[in-house]
C-alpha cells in the first residue's frame, strides 16, 4: 500500500531515499566554512599589511621611494587644483591628500592605487555645497559641509566592507562607469576653460552646455589671465607629446623622459609662478587687486584638525546627496584597483578597498579632508614609476608635508590660470578614447547606448543625473537579459574531428541555421523529440517564458492526440475550442499529419540554478504538452552536474523511470490541472507505479568494466551527462542513459 507519509518521504529525500541526491546538511556544510577559522581569517583580512611587512627590503624600499616621491610631486598641484573644483580653500585639497595617502598603505590590497582628491568627487563636492548653501544659505560654510560629508560617507563605506557588501557594486558595469567618468571630465574641462582665459560673469557650475555657450559668448571679455593659462596648457600637453615621440625614437632614454613627462605639472607650476611673482608684485591695485587671479594665502600646516562637527541639521541636509557621493567613491575607487590589479598581476579584495576608503575618510574628517577616492591619473603614474609596496604612499604624505609647512608662502603667487591648465590636462585622460568606444559597440551595442546616455545626460543636465541614469540604464539592461533569456530550439550537425575520418554531432539553433556559414545545414532531430536551450538560470522572472515558448511550439508544430473534430461545443474547454464546424474534418487531417511528441530534451549547460517557481513551470509544460499529446512524454535533461538542480528536479518528479511521485503543484494552487479525470489516471499510470514505490528501493544498477563507473545516478535515467546522450535516449525511447 502506498501511503502519503511514503510519497513524501520520496519527495523531501529523507536519508532513506534509495534516490542519491544533495542534501541540505550537505549543502550547507559544504559552503559554509569553519566559523573560528572564518572568524581569525577575516580579523586577519582587515590589516593585509601584517602579511607582507616581515618581508620588506631595501629592493622594495628603492621602488617606492622613487614612485612615492613622484607621485607626491604631482600630488601637490592636483590637490590644490581640485580644492578649486570643490570651491573650497586650496588647503583642504592638500589635507586631503595627506591623509589619503598616509592611512590607505596600512588597509591596502593594491600596492598601485593612491587615494587622495580627485577631480569627479570635487566636482559633486562643488553642487553638495552649492545645493546646501542654496537650501540654508549662510549657515553652513564649504569646509564644514565638506568635513561632514567626508565623515558620513566613510562611515558608510566602513560599514560595506566591514560586512562584506561589496558584491554590491558589481551590479554596476564598467561601461557605466566610463560613461559618467568621460561626461564629468568633460565638464570639469568646460567649466575650467573660463578660469584659464580669464572670462568671468557667468556660472561655471551650471549645465556644461550652457557653460560652453556662455564661454563662446565670453571670449572678447579675455583677460590677461589667458597668459598664464593658455601658455601653460600648451607647455602641458608639448612636453608629454616631445618626450612620449623621443621615447619611441631612443628606448634608451624611456625611463629619464618618462619622469621628465611626469614632473612637467611641477615644472609648468614653479616657472609660470615665478613670472606671475615678477610681474605682478609692484602692480597691486589700491583695492588689494593684482592685474591677473592669483591663488593667494595659503594658511601653514593643519589649521582644521581636531574633532569633526558633526551638526544633526547639517546631516539632515546633506541626507539626499549622501548616495551620489558614496556611489562615486566606491565606484571609482574599485574600478581603478580592479584594473592595474589586472594590468600588474595581483588580485584585490573589495571589501577591504572599502575598508580603506572608510577608514580614510573617516579619519581624515579628523584632518579637514574632504571625500578621497582612487585617482585614476596619480595611480597609472605610480605604476609607471615602479611601486613595489603600499607602502610607497608614505613618502608621498612627507612630500606633502614638505608643501603645507614649507612652501605656502610661494603659493601665494601661483596663477589660478595655471591650475586651469594643470585640471584640463588631468581630466582629459578620463575621457574614452574613439577606439574604446567603437569597442564597446562591437562587444554590446546595448551598453555602448547606456554609455551615450550617462555622457550627454552629464553634458546637458548634470554629473548627478549623468550617474543615475547610468546605474539605472545598467540594472534595467540586467533585469530585462535575466527576464528575456536566449531561448533555441536546437537541430543537428555532423562535424569532423581535423583531418580524421572520425565524426560527431553537435547541436545548434534551428533559427537562421545556428551558424554563419549559409551552405551549413542543420537538421532537426527525429520527429516527436524537442531539444530546447535556456540560456540563463531559470528562476522566478524568466521561467515563464521557459512554458509559454515550448507549449506554444508543440502546440503550433506537433500533433494533438485527442480528435476535438468530434466532441460537441457544450463538452469543450472554454479556453479551448478546438477546430470550428466548417472544415473540422480537414483541420483534424492537418493534425493526424504532424509528428507525435515523444520526448523533450533539456540542455541545462547554461543552467547554474533552479528555483521553485522555475521548478513549477516546467511541471505545469509538463502538463500541459501531456494533455496536448494525450499521453506521457518523456523529460530529459542534459549536461546536469549540479547536485541542487538534480535535488530541485526530484522534488518536481523529473527524471526517474516511475519509482518517483509525480506532483501537478509545488507552489500555490491545490486543484489538479487535469479536467479529464481518466486523462489523469491514464497519464500518471505509467509513471506512479505502485510496485516499484511498494518495493522501496529504485532498480539496481548495470554491471560496468573493472575500474568505471557511472557519471549519473542509473536510478535516474532521464538525467544525462551530456547532450548527445540525452538526445539518442529520447529519440531511441530508451529509458537508459
Amino acid at each position: 500500500m502506498v501511503t502519503a507519509e511514503r510519497i513524501a518521504k520520496r519527495i523531501v529525500n529523507y536519508p532513506d531515499d534509495p534516490i542519491p541526491t544533495v542534501t541540505t546538511k550537505q549543502y550547507i556544510a559544504r559552503y559554509t566554512p569553519n566559523p573560528r577559522r572564518a572568524v581569525v581569517d577575516y580579523v586577519l583580512s582587515l590589516f593585509p599589511i601584517l602579511t607582507w611587512i616581515s618581508r620588506y627590503n631595501l629592493g622594495w624600499f628603492t621602488g617606492d621611494v622613487i614612485a612615492g616621491l613622484t607621485v607626491g610631486m604631482v600630488l601637490v598641484p592636483q590637490g590644490m587644483s581640485y580644492a578649486t573644483i570643490a570651491t573650497l580653500p586650496v588647503q583642504y585639497g592638500l589635507y586631503s591628500s595627506f591623509v589619503g595617502v598616509t592611512i590607505y598603505c596600512l588597509f591596502a590590497t593594491s600596492k598601485d592605487v593612491s587615494i587622495g582628491p580627485v577631480a569627479v568627487m570635487s566636482l559633486i563636492m562643488s553642487q553638495i555645497i552649492a545645493k546646501v548653501d542654496h537650501a540654508h544659505p549662510k549657515e553652513f560654510t564649504g569646509p564644514e559641509i565638506a568635513v561632514t560629508l567626508s565623515f558620513i560617507c566613510g562611515f558608510i563605506i566602513l560599514g560595506v566592507g566591514l560586512l562584506r557588501l561589496g558584491w554590491i557594486i558589481e551590479f554596476i558595469p564598467a561601461v557605466a562607469v566610463s560613461g559618467y567618468m568621460t561626461g564629468s571630465a568633460i565638464s570639469i574641462a568646460a567649466g575650467q576653460v573660463p578660469g584659464l582665459m580669464g572670462i568671468s560673469g557667468f556660472n561655471t557650475r551650471a549645465a556644461t552646455y550652457e557653460v560652453v555657450i556662455n564661454t563662446l559668448k565670453g571670449l572678447p571679455r579675455t583677460t590677461l589671465d589667458a597668459a598664464w593659462g593658455l601658455p601653460a596648457l600648451a607647455s602641458l600637453y608639448i612636453i608629454r607629446i616631445v618626450c612620449e615621440r623621443l621615447s619611441k625614437r631612443y628606448p634608451r632614454w624611456e625611463r629619464p623622459l618618462f619622469f621628465i613627462s611626469v614632473m612637467r605639472n611641477a615644472f609648468v607650476i614653479i616657472i609660470l609662478t615665478i613670472a606671475s611673482w615678477l610681474y605682478v608684485r609692484h602692480r597691486r591695485s589700491a583695492k588689494g587687486t593684482y592685474p591677473i587671479k592669483i591663488l593667494g594665502t595659503v594658511p601653514r600646516g593643519f589649521q582644521a584638525i581636531g574633532q569633526p562637527h558633526i551638526d544633526p541639521s547639517l546631516v539632515k541636509a546633506l541626507a539626499g546627496q549622501l548616495p551620489l557621493a558614496t556611489i562615486v567613491l566606491l565606484l571609482e575607487h574599485i574600478a581603478i584597483s580592479k584594473s592595474f590589479g589586472r594590468i600588474n598581476g595581483y588580485t584585490i579584495n573589495p571589501n577591504q578597498e572599502l575598508i580603506a576608503i572608510g577608514v580614510t575618510n573617516t579619519i581624515g574628517s579628523c584632518f579637514g579632508a574632504y571625500p578621497a577616492t582612487g585617482s585614476f591619473s596619480r595611480s597609472a603614474l605610480k605604476s609607471k614609476s615602479g611601486v613595489r609596496t603600499p607602502l610607497a604612499g608614505l613618502v608621498s604624505s612627507v612630500v606633502v608635508i614638505v608643501a603645507l609647512y614649507g612652501l605656502t608662502p610661494a603659493f601665494y603667487w601661483i596663477p589660478s590660470a595655471t591650475l586651469s591648465a594643470v585640471i584640463i590636462n588631468a581630466v582629459a585622460n578620463l575621457v574614452a578614447t574613439p577606439p574604446q568606444i567603437f569597442t564597446y559597440w562591437r562587444v554590446s551595442p546595448l551598453e555602448c547606448i547606456i554609455w551615450w546616455a550617462a555622457v550627454l545626460v552629464t553634458v546637458f543636465s548634470t554629473v548627478e543625473d549623468g550617474i543615475y541614469v547610468s546605474i539605472t540604464t545598467s540594472i534595467a539592461l540586467l533585469l530585462l537579459r535575466v527576464a528575456f533569456p536566449r531561448t533555441a530550439f536546437l537541430g543537428k550537425v555532423t562535424i569532423r574531428n581535423g583531418d580524421s575520418k572520425e565524426t560527431r554531432e553537435v547541436f545548434l539553433p534551428l533559427s537562421n541555421n545556428g551558424v554563419n556559414n549559409a551552405h551549413v545545414k542543420v537538421e532537426p532531430p527525429s520527429p516527436g523529440v524537442l531539444i530546447y536551450r535556456f540560456e540563463e538560470s531559470a528562476l522566478f522572472p524568466n521561467s515563464a517564458r521557459l512554458n509559454s515558448e515550448i507549449v506554444a511550439h508543440v502546440k503550433q508544430n506537433l500533433r494533438r492526440g485527442k480528435d476535438m473534430s468530434n466532441v460537441p461545443l457544450s463538452q469543450r474547454a472554454w479556453n479551448d475550442p478546438g477546430p470550428g464546424r466548417h472544415g473540422a474534418q480537414a483541420d483534424q487531417e492537418a493534425n493526424n499529419k504532424l509528428p507525435d511528441l515523444r520526448a523533450i530534451v533539456f540542455d541545462l549547460s547554461t543552467v547554474s540554478h533552479l528555483d521553485v517557481t522555475a521548478v513549477q513551470a516546467l511541471v505545469d509544460t509538463r502538463n500541459e504538452v501531456e494533455r496536448w499529446a494525450d499521453h506521457a512524454v518523456e523529460f530529459h535533461f542534459a549536461t546536469l552536474l549540479s547536485p541542487w538542480i538534480r535535488r530541485a528536479l526530484l522534488a518536481g518528479g523529473f527524471g526517474t523511470n516511475g519509482s518517483t511521485f509525480v506532483p501537478t503543484e509545488i507552489a500555490i494552487a491545490q486543484v489538479h490541472p487535469y479536467a479529464d479525470s481518466n486523462f489523469q489516471q491514464r497519464s500518471l499510470g505509467k509513471r506512479d507505479s505502485s510496485s516499484d514505490l511498494e518495493a522501496g528501493d529504485a532498480k539496481q544498477p548495470a554491471s560496468y568494466p573493472e575500474g568505471f563507473e557511472p557519471v549519473v545516478e542509473t536510478n535516474t535515467p532521464f538525467f544525462h551527462f551530456d547532450l548527445a546522450t540525452a538526445v539518442k535516449a529520447a529519440e531511441s525511447g530508451s529509458l537508459s542513459s
